[in-house]
């Protein structure tokens, strides 16, 4: 209760006059015991997370806090994923999501001016995470969920998970997807250890066609859908997608290059200026958010994940939105 106070008191009219102008929506926080938890239940790759300096011990927070500085970026949205608390096992899913989320509310109470949070659910229990939605939006604040591209190899886009969509556009929250690093199920990626260096953009562009393909940006027109890393291939894959759809799959709600457009993309890429051009002129400017991954994107390489969005020619005022502003208004913090 305490941190959802101190969350209360950052969201009063006093605070929200004075938004943050850097906001990365794309960055991680796991403690040990919550690797510890996820671990006993079967996931084996938790060694990816673990000694990154991504703990809430004082040491990780005051290194982390100074390279926030140092770039200067005002707030972190905190989120669990790849570790997320997704499990066959009912009772595995509701444990993990609920320790996850009680993690997440102790970081926000005590800094609530550098965090925010995306609340994770015990999925694919969609009954059980409608539960979490309630208790994490509502007793603990948080601003939104965060789900992996595919849940437990079912499709993000699967109508079993249409009453989670429901809720969260009734609500007007924020959905934030993120790789699950399954090799999106291709031998060919993951022998040749390929699992995030193109994985995690194959499954960021295999998630968004699934969403379009079942018109869930179009039916629930709410709902803010966040993907993750420029959103794969899709800058360049529009007119591609455009043509082929025609008689390849002819029932698609709409064109592609229409529905890429209403969601949202952070702008993971390691400083790449030229992704990052080619995603403000297929997806929109205004479709951009800042993200760093860290803590994957640390020291010098997490101050390039923000000043190379100023120094990629774009409009002065395309730079603040994507910086912050955008996020700002996405999150109900202005």
């Amino acid at each position: 209760m305490a941190a959802a106070g101190l969350f209360v008191a950052f969201g009063s009219r006093n605070a929200r006059a004075q938004a943050p102008k850097r906001i990365d929506i794309h960055a991680h926080l796991w403690n040990t015991d919550y690797l510890d938890l996820v671990e006993s239940f079967g996931r084996t790759d938790t060694p990816t997370q673990r000694n990154r300096g991504a703990t809430l011990d004082p040491g990780d927070i005051d290194k982390r806090f100074a390279m926030m500085d140092a770039a200067g970026v005002d707030l972190q949205v905190l989120s669990v994923s790849p570790q997320a608390p997704h499990f066959a096992d009912k009772a595995h899913a509701v444990m993990a999501a609920r320790k996850a989320n009680d993690m997440y509310a102790e970081a926000v109470g005590r800094y609530p001016k550098r965090f925010k949070a995306f609340a994770a659910l015990p999925m694919p229990h969609v009954d059980e995470a409608l539960k979490e939605i309630d208790r994490a939006l509502g007793q603990l604040k948080m601003v939104g969920v965060a789900l992996t591209n595919s849940i437990l190899g079912r499709s993000i886009a699967d109508p079993a998970f249409t009453p989670l969509y429901e809720e969260l556009n009734r609500r007007g929250s924020v959905i934030f997807l993120h790789p699950i690093g399954d090799a999106i199920g291709s031998p060919l990626v993951a022998d040749y250890h390929l699992t995030w260096m193109i994985g995690a953009p194959f499954e960021d562009t295999v998630a968004v066609m699934h969403l379009i393909l079942q018109g869930i940006p179009t039916r629930f027109p709410n709902l803010k859908i966040v993907n993750s890393h420029l959103g794969g291939a899709l800058p360049v894959l529009t007119k591609r997608l455009d043509s082929i759809t025609t008689w390849e799959y002819p029932a698609m709600p709409e064109r592609p290059s229409v529905a890429v457009r209403r969601m949202w993309y952070d702008t993971v890429d390691y400083g790449d200026v030229p992704a990052l051009r080619a995603a403000v002129d297929a997806l929109g400017a205004d479709r951009m958010v800042l993200g760093s991954d860290f803590p994957y994107e640390t020291g010098d390489v997490y101050q390039l994940a923000v000043t190379y969005i100023a120094n990629a020619g774009l409009k002065n005022e395309d730079v603040a939105a994507i910086q912050g502003g955008t996020a700002a208004r996405m999150l109900g913090l202005t």
